[in-house]
């Protein structure tokens, strides 16, 4: 089978979520083979968790530079692993330092590149064809590259991952670091909410203007909890300061792809569906019948959230006992 690269993403010694994902599409068009890069000590357990979900080889670098520089580093080290394997395709996250990793790496091989896709298969003659949405996702096309090994972003949540225990055989590799990099010259953890990371939740309860005031999100916020999901807003919420704009759903804000996305007083302007229409299931919650929201959504609520939001996180805990 083809040898498909796969930029293995990690944080705190643990592998992310959408890297499984990644490694579970690769098995669909080809036998998966992880890049595991500045993983430190975390290495081994990186390693064997990416052969738990079907990688066949492991790939691995680590030095001081994938830490204290950004993105180059990245890039040498799948650049020239690419070059040495020749692959039938890279998968990488759909990230912000994802997308920009992909485009470099493309460029260095002389590739196409197609960016957040949301579904991979191989073609009649092997070739990947990736699904993407477009036009602010009211449309969905089949994709594929014609020149060189094809570079792929992947959209969080794309699919869900399945384990496929395979050989996960770890070879060191040394990287040639071409420099020319920005330097990192402090780093400012940020606080954690205990919440889903919002770009990889599997499920999404946002506010908007609806809301009212900052203090209108408590109702969102404790229906996410007890579905155990991120929250998000809209532009409008977060332009008028009720929430934090790293928080922002849509087209000048965070795209978010989960199994559930929640919408409480959103209208549903073009911004905003750019940014969460490509989710699985759309549920709207909104005092206003002819907001534009309802176009798109499975499930629709014509209501006030603070009446229907309290009610539904009542039920969502009374059944989780």
């Amino acid at each position: 089978m083809a040898e498909i690269l796969v930029l293995v993403d990690h944080a705190d010694g643990a592998v992310r979520k959408p890297a499984l994902e990644l490694l579970t599409l690769a098995r669909r068009i080809g036998e998966p083979s992880a890049v595991v890069l500045g993983a430190g000590d975390a290495a081994a357990g990186i390693a064997a968790k990416a052969a738990e979900y079907g990688a066949a080889k492991v790939y691995t670098a680590d030095a001081a530079e994938f830490a204290d520089l950004l993105v180059v580093p990245k890039v040498d080290a799948l650049t020239q692993i690419a070059k040495a394997v020749n692959p039938a395709a890279v998968l990488v996250t759909s990230s912000g330092e994802g997308k920009e990793i992909a485009a470099r790496v493309a460029l260095r091989l002389g590739s196409g590149i197609i960016t957040d896709a949301v579904d991979l298969e191989a073609g009649a003659d092997g070739t990947p064809i990736a699904t993407q949405s477009v036009f602010a996702a009211s449309f969905q096309v089949k994709s594929k590259v014609t020149h060189g090994a094809p570079v792929i972003t992947v959209k969080p949540n794309a699919a869900a991952p399945e384990a496929a225990p395979a050989a996960g055989a770890a070879e060191a590799v040394s990287v040639e670091f071409t420099g020319n990099a920005a330097k990192v010259t402090s780093r400012t953890p940020r606080v954690s909410s205990g919440r889903p990371e919002l770009t990889e939740a599997a499920i999404v309860v946002s506010g908007g203007r609806g809301v009212g005031a900052a203090d209108g999100f408590g109702v969102v916020e404790e229906l996410a909890d007890a579905l155990g999901a991120a929250v998000g807003a809209s532009r409008a919420a977060v332009d008028a300061g009720w929430y934090p704009h790293s928080n922002q759903v849509g087209q000048t804000g965070k795209q978010v792809s989960p199994q559930l996305y929640i919408a409480a007083g959103i209208s549903g302007a073009i911004q905003h569906r750019a940014g969460m229409q490509t989710s699985k299931t759309i549920v709207a919650i909104n005092k206003d019948e002819e907001a534009p929201i309802f176009e798109l959504v499975d499930y629709g609520v014509v209501g006030d959230l603070f009446d229907v939001l309290p009610q539904l996180t009542g039920e969502v805990k009374a059944r989780k006992g």
